[in-house]
């Protein structure tokens, strides 16, 4: 089930707040996300970067562990937003991918910046043979 318009706009300036948020000190690179839950729910996230950059979380990621840390048990994603300060849209990096696909492996991923510019794809064509615990059964 695909967001609605309404919750496309929200979860869109949800991701911007979050990206205003983020620690990004080393890259200079804040992002921000936010992830619609099949409850309807709305979490978001930025990225939190460490000078130990293998330490550092991303945004989307940060959003998907809010959404289980505030008890959302068998979470279930419908919608990742990703916001980003750029002229062009960032697509999510593969650790986020995969992580996405394990809450959500029919999500709709949405990327988008301060152009119009979009990127607006399905977690399958982000991660084509992606493997979440539904194979490992």
């Amino acid at each position: 089930m695909n967001p609605t318009p309404a919750q496309l706009k929200k979860l869109t300036a949800v991701a911007r707040q979050a990206a205003g948020r983020a620690y990004a000190p080393y890259s200079k690179f804040p992002v921000g996300a936010a992830v619609l839950t099949t409850t309807g729910k709305i979490y978001a996230g930025c990225n939190v970067e460490n000078a130990s950059y293998g330490l550092t979380n991303c945004a989307e990621r940060t959003a998907i562990f809010t959404a289980v840390a505030a008890g959302e048990k068998n979470l279930r994603l419908r919608c990742v937003v990703v916001y980003t300060p750029t002229a062009g849209a960032t697509a999510p990096c593969g650790a986020c991918r995969q992580v996405i696909y394990e809450f959500g492996p029919a999500a709709r991923v949405l990327s988008c910046c301060d152009s119009r510019e979009r990127i607006d794809v399905s977690i399958d064509a982000l991660l084509p043979g992606a493997f979440g615990p539904h194979d490992l059964a």
